[in-house]
């Protein structure tokens, strides 16, 4: 979608696909989107963040994006929500984050 040195991954996580886009390099920042929106919305924040010494990480959430929807309604809790978000914690190899998000 957007270029400019955004990069995008799919990360196993929770058992479910996740979209990443991610830009730069040292402390994380992780973006958090809000319904119904999509990694994109953070777009303008990735491109001035990264320019301040920033990684910025924006997923598709669950169900959002080019992230899996399971069919399952039951599969839309917090508690998946912040399992997923461990999960791509754990994938990004980050233990600590700045956390940015909307609704």
């Amino acid at each position: 979608m957007e270029g400019n040195g955004i990069e995008h991954r799919t990360v196993r996580a929770n058992g479910i696909n996740i979209h990443l886009a991610e830009k730069g390099e040292g402390p994380i920042i992780l973006f958090l989107h809000g319904f119904p929106e999509f990694w994109y919305s953070w777009r303008h924040q990735l491109h001035a963040c990264t320019s301040l010494g920033y990684r910025a990480v924006a997923p598709d959430l669950r169900g959002y994006g080019d992230s899996d929807a399971p069919a399952d309604v039951n599969s839309y809790t917090y508690f998946h929500a912040v399992c997923d978000l461990i999960g791509v914690l754990d994938v990004i190899g980050a233990d600590k984050v700045f956390v940015v998000g909307h609704d």
